[in-house]
């Protein structure tokens, strides 16, 4: 991965936000509600591109067979399976999240990977141990915490040191021009896609308000640092609307 360095900030927000303003309820009775389209929703948005972006956060985690891995603010659980596929059937994948409508089309669509467990837990209090991870996810989920460094610190927490925390989210492209026209055209279209397939205009909305004054890549590498991890790079992704970080967990103490 490409290490941190000073990109041209694309966010039209002078001061980036540290968290998630809208209520934690809120947040997850939102989810709940767009559970049965979300998928769909999301190949629609990203032209299919988020089975890639996906692909390229559970290799930024250096997970190997055996290994035990955490997926936080798992959704549906997409990368959670992905990340049960590389640790195979004797290693170990936690997916949770706080939307039990989430975690239910997750239980049913990927039963038959055993390594994998669904579970209601906050990603700001994991009901997990010290270190008992190899690596920790999360992925586009970042933006609905409603501090960004102190999620980045628990997934720290619950993985041993010398392990990867790994977060996939959407992002601004580094040229001023390019990022407002996307900005633009992203507030428009999450809020009719969403009317049409999913019925939930209004839920859809919240998606590119989320994106308001939301860390640019460098600041959020910096969030990173301040909570702990090490050797912190990222890469960007499709012209830069997504971007994937990945930290290290240092030694303890």
């Amino acid at each position: 991965m490409r290490g941190i360095r000073g990109d041209r900030v694309a966010h039209p927000a002078e001061t980036p936000k540290a968290g998630n303003p809208v209520p934690e309820p809120d947040v997850t009775a939102m989810f709940d509600s767009i559970a049965p389209a979300y998928d769909r929703m999301n190949s629609l948005m990203t032209l299919g591109r988020d089975a890639a972006w996906r692909r390229a956060a559970r290799d930024a985690t250096g997970l190997r067979t055996g290994d035990a891995a955490i997926d936080v603010a798992c959704g549906t659980g997409k990368l959670a399976a992905l990340l049960a596929e590389k640790v195979g059937p004797f290693g170990r994948v936690e997916a949770v999240d706080l939307s039990g409508e989430m975690l239910a089309r997750g239980r049913r669509v990927f039963r038959d990977l055993v390594q994998l467990h669904f579970s209601a837990g906050n990603a700001l209090a994991l009901p997990f141990g010290d270190g008992e991870f190899d690596a920790a996810t999360i992925a586009f989920g970042l933006r609905n915490l409603a501090d960004y460094e102190a999620g980045f610190r628990e997934m720290a927490r619950v993985v041993r040191p010398g392990g990867t925390v790994v977060c996939l989210e959407l992002s601004l492209p580094r040229w001023r021009t390019y990022a407002r026209l996307y900005h633009a055209a992203f507030r428009r279209v999450a809020p009719v896609a969403g009317a049409l397939v999913a019925r939930r205009a209004g839920a859809y909305r919240y998606l590119p308000d989320s994106l308001d004054a939301f860390p640019s890549a460098e600041q959020l590498a910096a969030t990173m640092r301040a909570a702990g991890l090490t050797d912190v790079a990222y890469r960007r992704l499709t012209t830069g609307v997504v971007a994937v970080h990945r930290g290290r967990v240092p030694p303890r103490g």
